[in-house]
């Protein structure tokens, strides 16, 4: 009964090979949003928690609301079926304690408690994933408890004063203390949100990752007003967007179920530079159809 809930429940997801990494996800305004990087073990917001990110260990919470992490439970309810272990919730420090009580509530509803940690985090308050991986957050505007992410791949690279010199050396400088290397961090991935135009996008962790992840939910010229209103991003913000981000892959998110697909394209052909309109991927563009072939004529 269980497996097949979870198959019901399943959505279409837009896989989009970006880069070396491929991204997964749905975004909708006001009704779904769930991006991930699976070999990364990151997902960026939770959604309605599709089956295809409940084996994703790390979740990413940018903020409340319902679009964004109405499938906690469930994501977290899920991941004993499928033999993995706890998964863990990073989200606004503010956060973490509601989050708690609305899991507690539900061990009280189904009871039994669904393990899982959720981890109450600052901007700036980096978080391991894996040796050489780690998630740093930061504040977008988008109103209170609103992050974005940045993953980020750290390497160690020998000083350049120290590289003529021999295996042994180099081990009795490390015995007396001495840091023989020093840290590179390499910005992968910079999860924006929800979020209107704000002093993150100059913030080194977002706007050198080699993939941005920015939402753009209106497109009428009529609903700037609507846009400044909710702190949400207009496609007239874009060019600036586009200036600030040297993002060499751009993945735009969040456009409302309203907006047609060809409009946006067109919209934003007209707004951008062509360097810039090619920098960018629509995570909800489905690749054109090929046309059916001729049926061969009779014999």
């Amino acid at each position: 009964m269980n497996r097949a809930y979870c198959v019901r429940m399943q959505s279409w997801m837009a896989k989009k090979k970006i880069g070396d990494l491929q991204v997964i996800g749905r975004s909708v305004a006001g009704v779904e949003t769930v991006v991930a990087a699976p070999e990364l073990n990151v997902c960026f917001d939770v959604g309605r928690a599709p089956t295809e990110i409940i084996s994703i260990d790390n979740v990413c919470l940018s903020h409340g609301h319902m679009d964004h992490s109405a499938g906690i439970a469930y994501y977290l309810s899920q991941r004993g079926f499928i033999g993995a272990g706890p998964g863990r919730i990073i989200v606004a420090r503010e956060l973490a304690q509601p989050i708690q009580a609305l899991m507690g509530t539900w061990a009280d509803i189904e009871g039994h408690h669904s393990p899982g940690e959720i981890l109450g985090v600052d901007a700036g308050e980096d978080v391991s994933i894996r040796r050489d991986l780690l998630v740093r957050p930061f504040t977008v505007n988008h109103g209170a408890f609103a992050l974005g992410f940045s993953v980020i791949e750290v390497r160690r690279k020998l000083k350049a004063e120290y590289t003529d010199l021999s295996g042994p050396q180099l081990v009795e400088l490390k015995k007396k203390g001495i840091q023989i290397q020093h840290r590179i961090e390499i910005p992968l991935i910079a999860y924006c949100g929800d979020t209107a135009l704000g002093a993150f996008l100059d913030d080194p962790s977002v706007c050198n990752a080699k993939i941005a992840i920015i939402e753009c939910t209106f497109f009428d010229q009529e609903h700037i007003t609507r846009a400044r209103a909710g702190r949400h991003m207009h496609v007239r913000d874009f060019p600036e967007v586009m200036e600030r981000i040297k993002s060499p892959d751009v993945v735009v998110t969040h456009l409302s179920q309203r907006t047609d697909m060809r409009v946006a394209r067109r919209v934003m052909d007209d707004t951008l530079s062509e360097a810039d309109r090619a920098r960018i991927t629509i995570l909800m563009e489905r690749p054109p159809r090929k046309p059916r072939s001729a049926a061969p004529p009779p014999k």
